[in-house]
Protein backbone atom coordinates (compact mmCIF):
# COMPACT_ATOMS: atom_id res chain seq x y z
CA UNK A 1 0.00 0.00 0.00
CA UNK A 2 0.88 3.53 -0.39
CA UNK A 3 -0.45 6.96 1.19
CA UNK A 4 0.18 10.33 -1.13
CA UNK A 5 -0.55 13.89 -1.25
CA UNK A 6 -1.26 15.32 -4.52
CA UNK A 7 -4.91 17.54 -4.68
CA UNK A 8 -6.29 15.49 -2.32
CA UNK A 9 -4.97 12.47 0.03
CA UNK A 10 -4.35 8.88 -1.86
CA UNK A 11 -4.79 5.60 -0.29
CA UNK A 12 -3.64 3.49 -2.94
CA UNK A 13 -4.90 5.61 -5.37
CA UNK A 14 -8.10 6.36 -3.76
CA UNK A 15 -8.89 9.48 -2.32
CA UNK A 16 -8.84 9.59 1.91
CA UNK A 17 -10.39 11.59 4.22
CA UNK A 18 -8.03 11.40 7.41
CA UNK A 19 -10.58 11.61 10.51
CA UNK A 20 -7.63 11.06 13.41
CA UNK A 21 -7.82 11.22 17.08
CA UNK A 22 -4.76 12.22 19.93
CA UNK A 23 -3.58 9.47 22.24
CA UNK A 24 -0.21 9.90 23.94
CA UNK A 25 0.94 6.57 24.79
CA UNK A 26 3.07 8.50 27.83
CA UNK A 27 -0.13 9.56 29.37
CA UNK A 28 -1.68 6.46 29.60
CA UNK A 29 -0.67 3.12 31.35
CA UNK A 30 -0.05 0.67 28.52
CA UNK A 31 -2.77 -2.26 29.78
CA UNK A 32 -5.04 0.71 28.69
CA UNK A 33 -3.94 1.16 25.30
CA UNK A 34 -6.06 -1.36 23.55
CA UNK A 35 -9.27 0.20 24.92
CA UNK A 36 -8.32 3.60 24.04
CA UNK A 37 -7.16 2.46 20.47
CA UNK A 38 -10.65 0.54 20.46
CA UNK A 39 -12.96 3.40 22.10
CA UNK A 40 -11.07 5.47 18.86
CA UNK A 41 -12.28 3.05 16.48
CA UNK A 42 -15.76 2.72 17.91
CA UNK A 43 -16.23 6.95 17.44
CA UNK A 44 -15.34 6.86 13.89
CA UNK A 45 -11.77 7.79 13.62
CA UNK A 46 -9.81 5.50 10.51
CA UNK A 47 -6.51 7.26 12.07
CA UNK A 48 -4.71 7.68 15.20
CA UNK A 49 -1.96 10.27 16.04
CA UNK A 50 0.73 10.51 18.88
CA UNK A 51 3.31 12.94 19.79
CA UNK A 52 7.10 10.90 20.77
CA UNK A 53 9.01 12.77 23.89
CA UNK A 54 12.34 13.02 23.51
CA UNK A 55 12.99 12.90 27.08
CA UNK A 56 10.71 10.11 27.73
CA UNK A 57 13.26 7.88 26.08
CA UNK A 58 16.39 9.29 26.61
CA UNK A 59 16.50 10.50 30.13
CA UNK A 60 20.09 10.59 30.86
CA UNK A 61 22.88 11.35 27.60
CA UNK A 62 23.00 7.96 25.95
CA UNK A 63 20.39 6.60 28.03
CA UNK A 64 17.53 5.01 26.13
CA UNK A 65 14.38 3.18 27.20
CA UNK A 66 11.91 1.55 24.90
CA UNK A 67 9.93 -0.73 27.13
CA UNK A 68 6.86 -1.16 29.50
CA UNK A 69 5.23 2.55 28.90
CA UNK A 70 8.30 3.43 26.85
CA UNK A 71 6.75 0.29 24.11
CA UNK A 72 6.09 3.11 20.75
CA UNK A 73 6.71 -0.03 18.74
CA UNK A 74 3.66 -2.12 20.86
CA UNK A 75 1.60 1.09 20.38
CA UNK A 76 2.06 1.26 16.68
CA UNK A 77 1.48 -2.29 16.49
CA UNK A 78 -1.95 -2.50 18.81
CA UNK A 79 -3.25 0.52 16.41
CA UNK A 80 -2.20 -1.77 12.95
CA UNK A 81 -4.33 -4.13 14.85
CA UNK A 82 -7.13 -2.65 15.15
CA UNK A 83 -6.70 -1.55 11.43
CA UNK A 84 -5.95 2.54 11.96
CA UNK A 85 -3.87 4.35 10.33
CA UNK A 86 -1.30 6.58 12.18
CA UNK A 87 0.34 10.05 12.54
CA UNK A 88 3.67 10.22 13.94
CA UNK A 89 4.93 13.24 15.50
CA UNK A 90 8.23 13.00 17.04
CA UNK A 91 10.81 14.89 19.01
CA UNK A 92 12.97 16.83 19.28
CA UNK A 93 10.51 19.26 20.11
CA UNK A 94 6.41 18.72 20.54
CA UNK A 95 4.95 20.93 22.87
CA UNK A 96 1.89 19.12 23.91
CA UNK A 97 2.35 21.02 27.61
CA UNK A 98 4.61 18.59 28.26
CA UNK A 99 7.89 19.21 30.14
CA UNK A 100 10.35 21.35 28.42
CA UNK A 101 8.11 20.86 25.11
CA UNK A 102 9.35 17.08 25.21
CA UNK A 103 13.22 18.00 25.04
CA UNK A 104 15.60 16.47 27.62
CA UNK A 105 16.58 18.46 30.40
CA UNK A 106 20.15 16.99 29.68
CA UNK A 107 20.77 19.90 27.02
CA UNK A 108 20.87 22.28 29.37
CA UNK A 109 23.94 21.22 31.41
CA UNK A 110 25.73 23.17 28.88
CA UNK A 111 24.83 27.09 29.52
CA UNK A 112 26.20 27.64 25.79
CA UNK A 113 23.29 25.41 24.46
CA UNK A 114 21.14 26.81 21.32
CA UNK A 115 17.60 24.59 20.94
CA UNK A 116 15.71 24.36 17.70
CA UNK A 117 18.09 25.82 15.26
CA UNK A 118 21.48 24.74 13.64
CA UNK A 119 23.91 24.74 16.71
CA UNK A 120 26.08 21.42 16.44
CA UNK A 121 25.82 20.06 20.08
CA UNK A 122 21.91 20.28 19.68
CA UNK A 123 21.76 18.64 16.09
CA UNK A 124 24.76 15.76 17.29
CA UNK A 125 22.32 15.30 20.21
CA UNK A 126 19.43 14.88 17.90
CA UNK A 127 20.87 12.77 15.22
CA UNK A 128 22.11 10.35 18.18
CA UNK A 129 18.56 10.30 19.44
CA UNK A 130 17.15 9.71 15.65
CA UNK A 131 19.74 6.48 15.19
CA UNK A 132 18.00 5.15 18.07
CA UNK A 133 14.38 5.80 17.59
CA UNK A 134 13.94 5.91 13.83
CA UNK A 135 14.94 2.18 12.58
CA UNK A 136 11.67 1.35 15.31
CA UNK A 137 9.22 3.41 13.27
CA UNK A 138 10.80 2.79 9.85
CA UNK A 139 9.40 -0.90 9.52
CA UNK A 140 6.13 0.55 10.85
CA UNK A 141 5.43 2.56 7.78
CA UNK A 142 2.52 2.15 5.12
CA UNK A 143 4.49 1.36 2.33
CA UNK A 144 6.53 -1.51 4.63
CA UNK A 145 3.23 -3.11 5.32
CA UNK A 146 2.33 -1.23 8.30
CA UNK A 147 0.05 1.52 9.01
CA UNK A 148 2.10 5.02 9.72
CA UNK A 149 0.93 7.39 6.92
CA UNK A 150 2.24 10.36 7.45
CA UNK A 151 5.13 12.02 10.07
CA UNK A 152 5.63 15.37 11.06
CA UNK A 153 8.93 17.21 11.09
CA UNK A 154 8.89 20.10 13.72
CA UNK A 155 6.11 21.67 15.41
CA UNK A 156 4.64 25.01 15.77
CA UNK A 157 8.39 25.60 14.52
CA UNK A 158 6.36 29.11 12.98
CA UNK A 159 6.11 30.59 16.83
CA UNK A 160 9.96 29.71 17.41
CA UNK A 161 12.07 30.68 14.68
CA UNK A 162 13.10 30.73 11.00
CA UNK A 163 16.07 28.40 10.44
CA UNK A 164 14.71 27.26 7.50
CA UNK A 165 18.13 24.88 7.50
CA UNK A 166 17.14 23.47 10.66
CA UNK A 167 13.85 22.33 9.25
CA UNK A 168 16.06 20.88 6.40
CA UNK A 169 18.85 19.27 8.65
CA UNK A 170 14.87 17.40 10.54
CA UNK A 171 13.64 16.47 6.72
CA UNK A 172 16.95 15.03 5.93
CA UNK A 173 17.94 12.92 8.56
CA UNK A 174 14.77 11.01 8.85
CA UNK A 175 15.24 10.12 5.40
CA UNK A 176 18.28 9.07 5.58
CA UNK A 177 17.56 6.81 8.21
CA UNK A 178 14.60 5.49 6.10
CA UNK A 179 11.30 7.39 6.34
CA UNK A 180 9.79 7.36 3.18
CA UNK A 181 5.78 8.27 3.64
CA UNK A 182 4.85 12.18 3.10
CA UNK A 183 6.02 14.81 5.86
CA UNK A 184 3.66 17.20 7.28
CA UNK A 185 4.46 20.66 9.39
CA UNK A 186 2.09 22.55 11.72
CA UNK A 187 1.29 25.64 12.60
CA UNK A 188 -1.35 28.13 13.28
CA UNK A 189 -2.90 29.29 10.18
CA UNK A 190 -4.00 32.74 11.14
CA UNK A 191 -0.77 35.02 11.32
CA UNK A 192 1.09 34.61 7.62
CA UNK A 193 4.79 35.44 9.36
CA UNK A 194 4.19 31.92 11.92
CA UNK A 195 2.35 30.02 9.20
CA UNK A 196 5.28 30.56 6.65
CA UNK A 197 8.39 30.36 9.19
CA UNK A 198 6.82 26.87 10.11
CA UNK A 199 7.21 25.37 6.78
CA UNK A 200 9.48 23.13 5.20
CA UNK A 201 10.44 22.12 1.52
CA UNK A 202 8.79 19.00 1.13
CA UNK A 203 6.06 18.79 3.33
CA UNK A 204 2.30 19.85 3.45
CA UNK A 205 1.60 22.27 5.82
CA UNK A 206 -1.23 21.95 8.27
CA UNK A 207 -2.80 24.02 10.85
CA UNK A 208 -3.76 24.01 14.75
CA UNK A 209 -6.35 25.70 15.94
CA UNK A 210 -10.03 24.98 17.38
CA UNK A 211 -12.69 27.28 15.60
CA UNK A 212 -13.96 29.03 12.60
CA UNK A 213 -12.66 26.47 10.61
CA UNK A 214 -13.92 27.96 6.89
CA UNK A 215 -11.74 30.99 7.72
CA UNK A 216 -8.53 28.94 9.15
CA UNK A 217 -8.79 26.75 5.82
CA UNK A 218 -9.07 29.91 3.76
CA UNK A 219 -6.41 31.58 5.07
CA UNK A 220 -4.26 28.15 4.77
CA UNK A 221 -5.22 28.18 0.87
CA UNK A 222 -3.37 31.28 0.59
CA UNK A 223 -0.12 29.97 2.06
CA UNK A 224 -0.21 26.27 0.25
CA UNK A 225 -1.93 27.03 -2.43
CA UNK A 226 -5.23 25.50 -3.74
CA UNK A 227 -4.08 22.05 -5.45
CA UNK A 228 -2.94 20.88 -1.73
CA UNK A 229 -5.50 18.88 0.35
CA UNK A 230 -6.27 20.93 4.35
CA UNK A 231 -5.55 19.48 7.11
CA UNK A 232 -6.28 20.38 10.89
CA UNK A 233 -3.44 19.15 12.83
CA UNK A 234 -4.93 19.98 15.76
CA UNK A 235 -8.66 20.35 16.51
CA UNK A 236 -8.81 21.60 19.89
CA UNK A 237 -11.72 20.36 20.96
CA UNK A 238 -11.18 21.23 24.98
CA UNK A 239 -8.17 23.16 26.74
CA UNK A 240 -5.72 22.36 29.54
CA UNK A 241 -5.79 23.45 33.00
CA UNK A 242 -3.47 25.14 34.83
CA UNK A 243 -2.48 25.58 38.60
CA UNK A 244 -4.63 28.50 40.56
CA UNK A 245 -7.04 28.62 37.37
CA UNK A 246 -10.04 27.37 36.40
CA UNK A 247 -11.03 24.41 34.80
CA UNK A 248 -11.39 24.76 30.71
CA UNK A 249 -14.28 22.75 29.55
CA UNK A 250 -15.87 23.00 25.67
CA UNK A 251 -19.32 22.63 25.31
CA UNK A 252 -20.17 19.00 23.35
CA UNK A 253 -22.84 20.91 20.78
CA UNK A 254 -20.11 23.59 20.38
CA UNK A 255 -17.41 21.40 19.38
CA UNK A 256 -19.73 19.59 17.36
CA UNK A 257 -20.70 22.03 15.31
CA UNK A 258 -16.90 23.22 14.82
CA UNK A 259 -15.98 18.96 13.84
CA UNK A 260 -19.23 19.45 11.13
CA UNK A 261 -17.65 22.50 9.61
CA UNK A 262 -14.54 20.94 9.74
CA UNK A 263 -15.10 17.36 8.04
CA UNK A 264 -17.30 19.39 5.11
CA UNK A 265 -13.90 20.95 4.04
CA UNK A 266 -10.78 18.90 4.93
CA UNK A 267 -9.38 15.82 7.55
CA UNK A 268 -8.57 16.56 10.98
CA UNK A 269 -6.93 15.36 14.43
CA UNK A 270 -8.75 15.77 17.15
CA UNK A 271 -6.43 16.79 19.67
CA UNK A 272 -7.11 15.58 22.43
CA UNK A 273 -9.10 11.99 21.88
CA UNK A 274 -8.10 11.04 25.26
CA UNK A 275 -5.44 13.26 27.17
CA UNK A 276 -4.45 11.59 29.89
CA UNK A 277 -2.47 11.98 32.93
CA UNK A 278 0.89 14.10 33.05
CA UNK A 279 2.67 11.64 35.72
CA UNK A 280 5.64 12.25 37.69
CA UNK A 281 7.00 15.66 37.20
CA UNK A 282 6.44 15.74 33.58
CA UNK A 283 3.81 18.50 33.29
CA UNK A 284 4.65 21.36 31.39
CA UNK A 285 4.25 25.43 31.94
CA UNK A 286 3.08 27.76 29.28
CA UNK A 287 4.96 30.78 28.99
CA UNK A 288 2.67 33.05 30.66
CA UNK A 289 0.78 30.79 32.82
CA UNK A 290 2.52 31.38 36.66
CA UNK A 291 2.17 28.00 38.26
CA UNK A 292 2.78 25.16 35.43
CA UNK A 293 0.29 22.75 34.08
CA UNK A 294 -2.31 20.59 36.63
CA UNK A 295 -1.41 16.41 36.55
CA UNK A 296 -4.15 16.05 34.73
CA UNK A 297 -4.66 16.04 31.03
CA UNK A 298 -7.71 15.69 30.69
CA UNK A 299 -8.06 18.05 28.42
CA UNK A 300 -12.02 18.14 28.30
CA UNK A 301 -11.68 15.47 25.30
CA UNK A 302 -14.07 12.66 24.24
CA UNK A 303 -12.85 10.33 26.47
CA UNK A 304 -12.21 11.44 30.07
CA UNK A 305 -8.71 11.39 31.67
CA UNK A 306 -9.69 7.76 32.96
CA UNK A 307 -10.98 6.80 29.30
CA UNK A 308 -14.69 7.21 29.77
CA UNK A 309 -16.99 7.74 27.19
CA UNK A 310 -18.43 11.41 27.35
CA UNK A 311 -21.28 13.53 25.73
CA UNK A 312 -18.64 14.76 23.50
CA UNK A 313 -17.69 11.40 22.18
CA UNK A 314 -21.75 10.61 21.63
CA UNK A 315 -22.22 13.54 19.71
CA UNK A 316 -18.67 13.38 17.55
CA UNK A 317 -19.56 10.06 16.73
CA UNK A 318 -23.46 11.01 15.42
CA UNK A 319 -21.06 14.02 13.19
CA UNK A 320 -18.55 11.34 11.85
CA UNK A 321 -21.44 9.01 10.80
CA UNK A 322 -22.11 11.47 8.15
CA UNK A 323 -18.64 10.96 6.67
CA UNK A 324 -17.51 7.25 6.63
CA UNK A 325 -19.23 3.86 7.21
CA UNK A 326 -17.49 2.01 10.36
CA UNK A 327 -17.67 -0.72 12.29
CA UNK A 328 -17.61 -0.91 16.01
CA UNK A 329 -14.98 -3.34 17.70
CA UNK A 330 -15.89 -4.91 20.92
CA UNK A 331 -14.16 -3.44 23.98
CA UNK A 332 -11.78 -6.25 25.48
CA UNK A 333 -10.69 -4.82 28.72
CA UNK A 334 -12.54 -4.96 31.71
CA UNK A 335 -12.03 -1.86 33.81
CA UNK A 336 -13.58 -1.47 36.90
CA UNK A 337 -13.95 1.98 39.55
CA UNK A 338 -13.34 1.69 43.31
CA UNK A 339 -13.97 3.67 46.51
CA UNK A 340 -11.39 1.62 48.76
CA UNK A 341 -12.35 4.14 51.83
CA UNK A 342 -10.08 6.14 53.80
CA UNK A 343 -6.72 5.19 54.74
CA UNK A 344 -4.66 6.20 57.92
CA UNK A 345 -1.27 7.35 58.25
CA UNK A 346 1.15 4.61 59.22
CA UNK A 347 4.65 6.57 59.39
CA UNK A 348 6.13 9.81 58.60
CA UNK A 349 9.44 11.67 58.60
CA UNK A 350 10.08 15.33 57.81
CA UNK A 351 12.30 15.50 54.84
CA UNK A 352 15.38 17.15 57.37
CA UNK A 353 15.43 13.81 59.35
CA UNK A 354 15.95 11.64 56.43
CA UNK A 355 17.81 13.39 53.94
CA UNK A 356 21.37 11.66 54.83
CA UNK A 357 19.68 8.71 54.07
CA UNK A 358 18.01 9.52 50.53
CA UNK A 359 20.57 11.37 49.10
CA UNK A 360 24.50 12.27 49.06
CA UNK A 361 25.52 15.65 49.17
CA UNK A 362 27.22 17.51 46.63
CA UNK A 363 29.53 20.52 47.43
CA UNK A 364 30.34 23.50 45.73
CA UNK A 365 32.12 26.68 46.59
CA UNK A 366 28.86 28.47 44.28
CA UNK A 367 25.40 26.81 43.85
CA UNK A 368 25.35 24.46 40.24
CA UNK A 369 21.90 24.48 38.70
CA UNK A 370 20.21 20.82 38.96
CA UNK A 371 20.87 19.98 35.56
CA UNK A 372 24.95 20.62 36.31
CA UNK A 373 25.43 17.89 38.64
CA UNK A 374 23.09 15.67 36.58
CA UNK A 375 19.34 15.99 37.86
CA UNK A 376 16.37 16.37 35.61
CA UNK A 377 13.29 16.93 37.65
CA UNK A 378 12.27 16.93 41.55
CA UNK A 379 14.04 19.07 44.31
CA UNK A 380 16.97 20.60 44.77
CA UNK A 381 18.45 21.19 48.43
CA UNK A 382 21.16 23.67 48.59
CA UNK A 383 22.70 23.82 52.61
CA UNK A 384 25.18 26.23 53.61
CA UNK A 385 26.45 27.87 57.01
CA UNK A 386 27.36 31.49 57.16
CA UNK A 387 29.47 32.46 59.92
CA UNK A 388 28.08 31.54 63.07
CA UNK A 389 28.77 35.06 64.88
CA UNK A 390 26.83 36.91 61.89
CA UNK A 391 23.45 38.13 62.19
CA UNK A 392 21.14 37.69 59.30
CA UNK A 393 18.71 40.68 58.01
CA UNK A 394 18.49 39.65 54.38
CA UNK A 395 18.27 37.26 51.67
CA UNK A 396 18.06 37.02 48.38
CA UNK A 397 18.21 34.32 45.55
CA UNK A 398 19.90 35.00 42.47
CA UNK A 399 19.14 33.50 38.86
CA UNK A 400 16.81 30.96 41.02
CA UNK A 401 13.90 28.81 39.49
CA UNK A 402 11.06 27.49 40.35
CA UNK A 403 9.44 27.80 44.13
CA UNK A 404 11.58 28.05 46.88
CA UNK A 405 11.43 27.68 50.74
CA UNK A 406 13.80 29.09 53.12
CA UNK A 407 14.76 27.43 56.29
CA UNK A 408 17.28 28.29 59.31
CA UNK A 409 17.56 25.95 61.87
CA UNK A 410 14.49 24.35 60.39
CA UNK A 411 12.36 27.52 60.82
CA UNK A 412 10.55 28.82 57.67
CA UNK A 413 12.25 31.97 57.07
CA UNK A 414 10.01 32.77 53.37
CA UNK A 415 8.54 31.11 50.40
CA UNK A 416 9.68 32.41 47.36
CA UNK A 417 7.84 31.56 43.44
CA UNK A 418 7.31 34.66 40.71
CA UNK A 419 9.53 37.03 43.26
CA UNK A 420 12.07 34.90 43.25
CA UNK A 421 14.95 37.54 42.99
CA UNK A 422 13.73 39.56 45.63
CA UNK A 423 15.29 40.69 48.67
CA UNK A 424 13.70 39.10 51.55
CA UNK A 425 14.31 40.74 55.20
CA UNK A 426 13.20 39.71 58.29
CA UNK A 427 11.46 41.41 61.32
CA UNK A 428 13.56 38.95 63.52
CA UNK A 429 17.35 39.87 63.15
CA UNK A 430 18.80 36.89 65.54
CA UNK A 431 18.56 34.07 62.82
CA UNK A 432 22.41 32.58 62.52
CA UNK A 433 23.40 28.75 61.62
CA UNK A 434 22.35 26.03 58.99
CA UNK A 435 20.48 27.14 56.26
CA UNK A 436 18.34 25.31 54.21
CA UNK A 437 16.60 26.34 50.75
CA UNK A 438 14.42 23.72 49.09
CA UNK A 439 13.66 24.28 45.31
CA UNK A 440 11.33 23.07 43.48
CA UNK A 441 11.07 22.65 39.77
CA UNK A 442 7.51 22.73 38.57
CA UNK A 443 8.15 21.84 34.96
CA UNK A 444 9.86 23.93 31.94
CA UNK A 445 8.26 25.88 29.95
CA UNK A 446 6.64 24.09 26.79
CA UNK A 447 6.08 26.65 24.25
CA UNK A 448 7.98 29.60 23.49
CA UNK A 449 11.46 31.66 22.94
CA UNK A 450 12.33 31.06 26.39
CA UNK A 451 13.62 27.31 25.77
CA UNK A 452 17.02 27.69 26.92
CA UNK A 453 16.37 29.90 29.90
CA UNK A 454 14.82 26.41 31.92
CA UNK A 455 18.00 25.58 33.74
CA UNK A 456 16.31 24.96 37.28
CA UNK A 457 17.83 25.30 41.11
CA UNK A 458 19.97 28.60 41.83
CA UNK A 459 22.36 29.41 38.53
CA UNK A 460 24.02 32.19 39.86
CA UNK A 461 24.26 33.11 43.82
CA UNK A 462 23.38 33.17 46.69
CA UNK A 463 23.37 36.16 48.85
CA UNK A 464 23.25 37.15 52.84
CA UNK A 465 23.27 40.61 54.27
CA UNK A 466 24.29 41.71 50.55
CA UNK A 467 27.04 39.80 49.52
CA UNK A 468 27.40 36.32 48.12
CA UNK A 469 27.67 33.62 50.16
CA UNK A 470 30.09 30.10 49.05
CA UNK A 471 30.34 27.20 50.41
CA UNK A 472 27.58 24.68 50.14
CA UNK A 473 26.20 21.05 49.93
CA UNK A 474 23.33 20.49 47.30
CA UNK A 475 21.37 17.26 47.45
CA UNK A 476 19.43 15.72 44.51
CA UNK A 477 16.00 15.40 45.46
CA UNK A 478 14.99 13.34 42.53
CA UNK A 479 12.44 11.18 44.14
CA UNK A 480 12.74 8.32 42.29
CA UNK A 481 11.57 4.88 42.96
CA UNK A 482 15.23 3.87 44.56
CA UNK A 483 14.88 6.96 46.57
CA UNK A 484 11.93 7.21 47.49
CA UNK A 485 12.47 3.30 48.65
CA UNK A 486 15.43 4.41 50.95
CA UNK A 487 13.48 6.65 53.19
CA UNK A 488 13.76 5.54 56.67
CA UNK A 489 10.61 6.66 58.48
CA UNK A 490 11.94 5.84 61.84
CA UNK A 491 14.46 8.87 61.15
CA UNK A 492 12.21 11.12 63.35
CA UNK A 493 9.42 13.99 62.65
CA UNK A 494 9.06 16.90 63.09
CA UNK A 495 6.04 19.63 62.74
CA UNK A 496 5.47 22.38 60.12
CA UNK A 497 8.25 20.70 58.20
CA UNK A 498 8.54 19.19 54.60
CA UNK A 499 7.80 15.86 55.20
CA UNK A 500 7.26 12.43 53.84
CA UNK A 501 3.55 10.17 54.72
CA UNK A 502 2.89 6.77 54.54
CA UNK A 503 0.03 4.77 53.80
CA UNK A 504 -1.07 1.55 53.20
CA UNK A 505 -3.93 -0.08 51.61
CA UNK A 506 -5.15 -3.47 51.18
CA UNK A 507 -6.55 -4.09 48.38
CA UNK A 508 -8.67 -7.27 47.30
CA UNK A 509 -9.27 -6.00 43.98
CA UNK A 510 -7.72 -3.52 41.93
CA UNK A 511 -9.73 -0.81 40.26
CA UNK A 512 -9.05 3.01 38.90
CA UNK A 513 -9.31 4.92 41.67
CA UNK A 514 -8.84 8.84 42.74
CA UNK A 515 -7.03 9.90 45.75
CA UNK A 516 -8.26 13.16 47.88
CA UNK A 517 -5.65 14.84 50.24
CA UNK A 518 -8.11 16.98 52.45
CA UNK A 519 -5.44 18.74 54.74
CA UNK A 520 -2.85 18.76 52.55
CA UNK A 521 -0.66 21.47 51.20
CA UNK A 522 1.59 20.73 47.56
CA UNK A 523 3.50 18.02 46.69
CA UNK A 524 3.61 13.94 44.96
CA UNK A 525 2.38 10.96 45.72
CA UNK A 526 3.60 7.86 45.25
CA UNK A 527 1.72 4.36 44.33
CA UNK A 528 4.06 1.55 45.04
CA UNK A 529 6.70 3.85 44.12
CA UNK A 530 5.40 5.38 41.29
CA UNK A 531 4.99 8.53 40.85
CA UNK A 532 1.33 9.65 39.47
CA UNK A 533 1.72 13.41 39.68
CA UNK A 534 1.87 16.74 41.97
CA UNK A 535 -0.96 17.85 44.22
CA UNK A 536 -1.54 21.84 45.33
CA UNK A 537 -4.50 22.65 46.99
CA UNK A 538 -5.05 25.60 45.31
CA UNK A 539 -6.59 23.73 42.59
CA UNK A 540 -8.42 23.25 39.92
CA UNK A 541 -7.66 19.71 40.54
CA UNK A 542 -8.41 18.03 43.74
CA UNK A 543 -7.78 14.50 43.02
CA UNK A 544 -5.12 12.39 41.50
CA UNK A 545 -5.61 9.24 39.41
CA UNK A 546 -4.40 5.97 40.24
CA UNK A 547 -5.27 3.04 37.66
CA UNK A 548 -5.88 -0.14 38.30
CA UNK A 549 -2.65 -1.35 36.64
CA UNK A 550 -0.38 0.63 39.59
CA UNK A 551 -2.54 -1.36 42.35
CA UNK A 552 -1.94 -5.29 43.54
CA UNK A 553 -3.85 -7.73 45.21
CA UNK A 554 -2.85 -7.29 48.84
CA UNK A 555 -0.74 -4.72 50.38
CA UNK A 556 -0.31 -1.38 48.44
CA UNK A 557 2.39 1.35 49.54
CA UNK A 558 0.93 4.93 49.02
CA UNK A 559 3.70 7.74 50.16
CA UNK A 560 2.86 11.77 50.01
CA UNK A 561 5.98 14.32 49.99
CA UNK A 562 4.62 17.26 51.16
CA UNK A 563 5.94 20.82 51.16
CA UNK A 564 4.28 22.92 53.24
CA UNK A 565 4.46 21.92 56.72
CA UNK A 566 0.37 20.45 56.24
CA UNK A 567 -0.90 17.31 56.56
CA UNK A 568 -3.92 15.05 57.66
CA UNK A 569 -3.56 11.72 59.14
CA UNK A 570 -6.15 10.78 56.83
CA UNK A 571 -6.55 10.23 53.21
CA UNK A 572 -9.09 9.17 50.70
CA UNK A 573 -9.67 6.80 47.50
CA UNK A 574 -13.08 7.62 46.28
Amino acid sequence: MNFEIRDNFYLDGKPFQIISGAIHYFRTVPEYWRDRLEKLVNMGCNTVETYIPWNFHEPNEGEFIWDGMRDIEKFISLAEELGLYIIIRPSPYICAEWEFGGLPAWLLKSRDMRLRCCYKPYLDAVKNYYNELIPKIVPHQIDKGGGIILVQIENEYGYYGNDTAYLDFLRNTMRELGITVPFVTSDGPWSEPIFRSGMAEGALPTGNFGSSAEWQFGQMKKFIGEDKPLMCMEFWNGWFDAWGEEHHTTSPEKAAAELEELLKRGSLNFYMFEGGTNFGFMNGKNNGVKYGDTTSYDYDAPLTEDGQITPKYTVFKEVIEKYRNFEAVPLSAKIIRKSYGRLKCTAKTDLFSALSEIADPVYSNYPLTMEEIGQNYGYILYRLSPDNGEIINDICLEGAADRAQCYCGEKLLFTAFDDMGKKFEFPEKKFSGQIDILIENIGRENFGTNLEHQRKGIADGIKINGRRCFGMNMYALTLDKEQIGRINFSSGYKENLPAFYKFILNADECGDTFIQLDGFGKGVVFVNGFNIGRFWEIGPQKRLYIPAPLLKMGENTIIVFETEGKFSDEISLL
